[in-house]
């Protein structure tokens, strides 16, 4: 028959404005957790930087609000891209995750990882991001997955008014990738040029994936993204969407294919799905 397969379906929480995007976000995170702990006892969480980490500052209120321990000697945090910089670097993300969430919550040190190790190991070498990724994968996703059941709990993404997610590029080569867990990207159209990122396997693997992004440069994107924006029949005030095929840019070629993906945006974002 000729009869079209439903689509892949999210779930879309609108926030009146960019400042009430945390309560949505923060509403995910601590369900994502619950059914990893209930589940394995712990939870692993890769985190973006850019604008995402100043929405993550609120976590820990809102597990208390909520009357839920969230365990946080069980977290393990992965970074889902980081820019190939030094640690103290501003454009380091894990730097910009440390500062705005991580200072403010008892992670054991050991299960924050980031790409230290390995930047000082191999500064100054030709193959310092090939290097870098590689090590990521290896000593870091593998193992740490591994904890996990083999996929990763919960990916919390952000997203560019040019469609990219991670350092997941538009009509790049690494879109294709499907063997790698982690790559290496030289050439990134954003600056800094040197970068790794999670890639499909793992982030379409995930039990949980959420979206994160405000604004109106992020509307276009959106409209396109998105195929078909229904009132949810939960009356939890959200939407249901079904993704646009085949999907226009990366960020909505994340579909985890056994787990749940969650979009979250601000009223600006969402101009003209309400």
């Amino acid at each position: 028959s000729n009869m079209s397969l439903p689509g892949y379906s999210a779930k879309l929480a609108i926030s009146p404005t960019k400042s009430s995007i945390p309560n949505d976000l923060n509403r995910a995170i601590i369900l994502a957790c619950q059914e990893s702990l209930s589940d394995h006892d712990c939870f692993t969480i890769a985190l973006s930087g850019g604008s995402l980490p100043s929405f993550l500052s609120s976590i820990p209120t809102a597990f208390s609000s909520s009357n839920i321990d969230p365990q946080f000697s069980k977290w393990h945090v992965l970074l889902a891209d980081e820019r190939v910089v030094s640690c103290d670097d501003d454009d380091n993300n894990m730097k910009s995750i440390q500062s705005k969430f991580l200072s403010n919550v008892p992670i054991p040190a050991d299960q924050i990882y980031s790409i230290e190790k390995p930047y000082v190991a191999n500064e100054g070498s030709d193959d310092l991001t090939e290097k870098v990724a590689q090590w990521y994968e290896n000593e870091v996703i593998k193992p740490v997955l591994s904890k996990s059941g083999g996929r990763l709990d919960c990916a919390v993404l952000g997203f560019g008014p040019d469609g990219h997610t991670c350092s997941l590029f538009p009509n790049h080569a690494l879109l294709n990738e499907r063997e790698k867990l982690v790559v290496g990207i030289e050439d990134s159209p954003k600056p800094p040029p040197c970068r790794i990122t999670l890639t499909f396997k793992v982030l379409n693997e995930a039990r949980s994936a959420i979206f994160c992004g405000a604004g109106a440069s992020k509307n276009p994107i959106l409209k396109a993204v998105f195929g078909k924006v229904t009132k949810s029949q939960d009356g939890d005030g959200a939407c249901d969407v079904i993704l646009a095929d085949p999907a226009p840019y990366p960020c909505g070629m994340v579909r985890p294919t056994q787990g749940t993906l969650t979009w979250v945006i601000d009223a600006d974002a969402a101009e003209g799905f309400e």
